[in-house]
């Protein structure tokens, strides 16, 4: 076997791996709704920091950030990875803890049963239903469209006389990736193997292969760190190589030179999409109790900073490597595991960051499903009238659909997965006023939230436009004031967002006082 071969051999085997963990977890499905979304509320603390910490942690976090920090230099840490640190866990004690104790007391699954009953509101389950569809499909790309440039890069040479393997650079010689299963092949694999063990374990599989994930690729993560780190750097210790593979780096990636300190402090509002994520929603609502937050809260800034750091210290390293102008920023990482490590090391950490990646697109594929199950079909159709075992085939049915749709989308091709990420980071944190408003503001009425999002689409649509629909990868708004002053663009869609949503609010009807005493007490 060449060495493509036998990265390809390790990757099979750890799908296979995750297989068999499904399987394990749908001999525990009690056949029940509650138990294929909700596992039952059976998660306890260490089970759940893995399942939430997995979850949002994707290619965004891994094959992103190591290509954004190899564009734009070290400031990508500062950017993201320090606030999300304090903001996820802030959200996860101020959104998830009340929305876990709402859940539990009136039967919740997903956000708009919650947004239906606390606005009053039927309206705003029809509006949020394809808005929050719509912004998790982008989300899903990320996974999709980076977990086959990895394969291909690290299959490189696997097949080199197989010509539906080719890859080839404009004058017709090979490309670094020739002989590598294509993108498409790739893709396809790892939305077929997380879709069976989602379509049978339910949330419960999802949560356990979440967590097995979550382990692989921290570990596996260090250990890519540390390895490439000696390999750049040369040195006989850790911390001299460390130093050296550093001083090789320019000046403009080892600082914030090329961005304006404003649009660095807006990146800052990009963290509070994980207030409105529908499949962090869900998660949260599997809690055993509020107890399991506890350590969520405590280790996920931590668990950040172990993944990020060597990710963009990776990236910044990548800058003084003799990197092809044929290989994506997408594909850096992946390049460089398999040109600086030995073959078996390099197909471990391959399978580190599918892990990464799948343990963020299996949560989001259950998560569309239990949508369309509890908020179209049950609530339009009626519970009465659907069996349980027939709401589970309907929710494993629009999770096919969901795939099969963004399988599609994925073979168009988008050239930055740390751009796509933003636009739809941007979009959830948006809404972040909303879920706020809706568990502390009394005065929070249902014309006040469908403006709210009104707005956000309207907004985010403009600019997302104005940006030629994300291929402006530095797009950012000028303000007419001072000279390169320019903030990113979610700090005027949730100024949009919020001010539609106050002002609506204090020009029409509040609530009834049975909802108000319903969600704050008498």
């Amino acid at each position: 076997m060449n060495p493509g071969q036998v990265r390809l051999a390790i990757i099979i085997t750890y799908l296979l791996l995750l297989l068999g963990l499904g399987f394990i977890a749908s001999r525990s499905f009690s056949g029940t709704k509650k138990d294929y979304l909700l596992a039952s509320h059976s998660i306890g603390p260490f089970l759940l920091l893995m399942s939430v910490f997995g979850t949002t942690m994707t290619a965004f976090a891994l094959v992103g950030s190591t290509g954004e920090a190899f564009k734009e230099g070290i400031g990508v840490y500062g950017m993201l990875a320090s606030s999300s640190g304090i903001i996820h866990s802030l959200c996860f004690f101020v959104i998830g803890v009340k929305i876990y104790s709402f859940g539990r007391k009136y039967g919740y699954t997903t956000q708009i049963q919650f947004f239906r009953d606390r606005l009053e509101s039927d309206l705003i389950g029809v509006l949020l239903f394809p808005i929050l569809v719509g912004l998790v499909i982008p989300y899903l790309l990320i996974g999709v469209m980076a977990s086959g440039t990895v394969i291909q890069a690290m299959t490189a040479g696997a097949f080199p006389d197989w010509s539906s393997f080719a890859a080839l650079k404009p004058d017709g010689t090979p490309s670094p990736m020739h002989g590598g299963v294509p993108t498409w092949l790739g893709s396809a694999g790892i939305c077929v193997v997380v879709l069976i063990y989602v379509f049978f374990g339910g949330m419960r599989g999802t949560a356990w292969a979440n967590a097995f994930q979550t382990i692989v690729f921290m570990v596996l993560g260090v250990v890519t760190f540390v390895s490439l780190a000696n390999k750049i750097g040369g040195q006989e210790t850790l911390f001299e190589s460390l130093k050296a593979a550093s001083a090789k780096v320019s000046e403009s990636h080892v600082t914030r030179s090329e961005m304006s300190m404003t649009k660095f402090l807006t990146y800052m509002l990009i963290p509070l999409s994980v207030g409105m994520f529908p499949h962090l929603f869900q998660h949260w609502l599997t809690a055993k109790s509020a107890r399991s937050f506890k350590l969520s809260v405590v280790c996920h800034p931590v668990f950040i900073m172990i993944v990020w750091a060597p990710c963009v210290l990776i990236g910044i390293w990548a800058t003084t490597q003799n990197i092809p102008p044929t290989v994506s920023a997408n594909g850096v990482l992946a390049f460089l595991v398999k040109a600086k490590l030995s073959t078996w090391l390099a197909g471990l950490l391959t399978a580190g960051i599918l892990a990464a990646i799948m343990s963020s697109l299996d949560s989001q594929f259950l998560c569309v499903g239990s949508m369309f199950t509890n908020d179209i079909v049950e609530h339009y159709v009626g519970k009465e009238r659907l069996s349980d075992t027939a709401q589970v085939w309907i929710a494993r049915a629009f999770v096919i659909l969901v795939v099969a749709v963004t399988y599609v989308l994925s073979l168009q091709g988008y050239k930055s997965v740390f751009t796509l990420g933003v636009w739809c980071f941007s979009g959830f944190a948006s809404l972040f006023p909303l879920v706020f408003a809706a568990l502390y503001w009394r005065r929070l009425t249902a014309a006040g939230a469908l403006s709210a999002v009104l707005a956000m689409v309207g907004s985010w649509l403009y600019f997302f436009r104005d940006s030629g629909w994300g291929e402006n990868t530095k797009y950012a708004i000028k303000l007419p004031f001072g000279e390169g002053v320019e903030v990113m663009p979610v700090l005027a869609i949730f100024l949009c967002t919020l001010v539609a949503m106050v002002a609506t609010s204090w020009l029409t009807k509040p609530p009834s006082d049975k909802t108000l005493a319903k969600f704050f007490g008498s």
